[in-house]
């Protein structure tokens, strides 16, 4: 991730639960702007959604579908995804277009000119 870094504090992460998120079967995405040029990221999967090493490949596919698209996304927002049951069975195409339709919808895509 170039133009991004890693959300890891269980505050930030409470902070971004009580914005309005959007969701569809696949992903729920919360986001709201940061005061710093660049985009934090954060992955949550539940334990409801399998062992360990299926979360891990839940969170590994999220992770790459945000880096290939990454320069889709505007800069200076705090973003968090959280994982649901269809995930784990859906195609990486899948989750792709679910995850670029619900940043579409919360606005933090750039516009196609840009």
């Amino acid at each position: 991730m170039r133009f991004s870094t890693s959300l890891k504090l269980n505050h930030v992460f409470r902070r971004l639960y009580h914005t309005s998120g959007f969701a569809d079967g696949y992903l729920v995405l919360y986001a709201r702007r940061n005061r710093s040029p660049e985009n934090r990221v954060g992955i949550t999967v539940s334990k409801k959604l399998g062992k360990a090493h299926v979360r891990n490949r839940v969170r590994r596919r999220l992770r790459e579908i945000y880096r290939l698209n990454e320069e889709k996304f505007q800069p200076g927002w705090d973003i968090v995804v959280v994982a649901r049951s269809r995930c784990v069975d859906a195609s990486f195409q899948r989750l792709t277009k679910s995850c670029l339709h619900l940043a579409g919808k919360a606005g933090i895509l750039k516009e196609r000119g840009q």
